[in-house]
């Protein structure tokens, strides 16, 4: 996984010492509505979650979620990368950022280098993305990076119905 840079922004690949951030950016309620609660509750469960998600899917697919930080200031303001899901044919792109960084284009501009990155770099053909459909930021994020909705889909049988986007590269 490599260092993307943006106009604003460096996308880097976490390590552990960023496990205070992701404690903060996993237990903001809004990741919880539009996301998940991935249970992560102290600094240990942030080291866990690192390792066993973006850590070791670097290892295993040569991408995974980076961390957002503001090339002027070097403040982490969320994160965003490619995703290998085993209920999804394509690799899908994702993103959350803290909410003061919200609806100032971070997010926008983040996936778009992402999605550069996954075609150049990774060599992937397609791209897709998943949202709630309550979700009318980060679908707007998507359409904004040139996706469009494909279906509706569950990613398990108990899950919620899901808006697909996608993308040929």
């Amino acid at each position: 996984m490599h260092s993307l840079e943006t106009e604003r922004l460096s996308v880097r690949p976490f390590t552990t010492d960023d496990a205070a951030f992701i404690l903060e950016l996993l237990n903001e309620p809004s990741f919880i509505q539009n996301i998940g609660d991935r249970n992560v509750r102290t600094l240990e469960d942030a080291r866990n979650y690192l390792n066993n998600g973006p850590i070791a899917s670097y290892e295993k697919n040569g991408f995974g979620l980076s961390l957002v930080t503001l090339k002027e200031t070097g403040e982490s303001i969320g994160m965003c990368g490619l995703i290998k899901r085993d209920a999804l044919d394509d690799v899908d792109i994702g993103y959350a950022f803290l909410p003061p960084f919200w609806s100032k284009g971070y997010a926008v501009e983040a996936a778009q280098a992402m999605k550069g990155y996954a075609k150049e770099k990774a060599g992937l053909k397609r791209l897709v993305a998943i949202v709630d459909p309550v979700n009318e930021g980060s679908i707007r994020v998507l359409e904004k990076i040139g996706m469009s909705y494909e279906q509706m889909i569950k990613l398990a049988a108990d899950d919620i119905d899901l808006k697909l986007f996608s993308i040929e590269l």
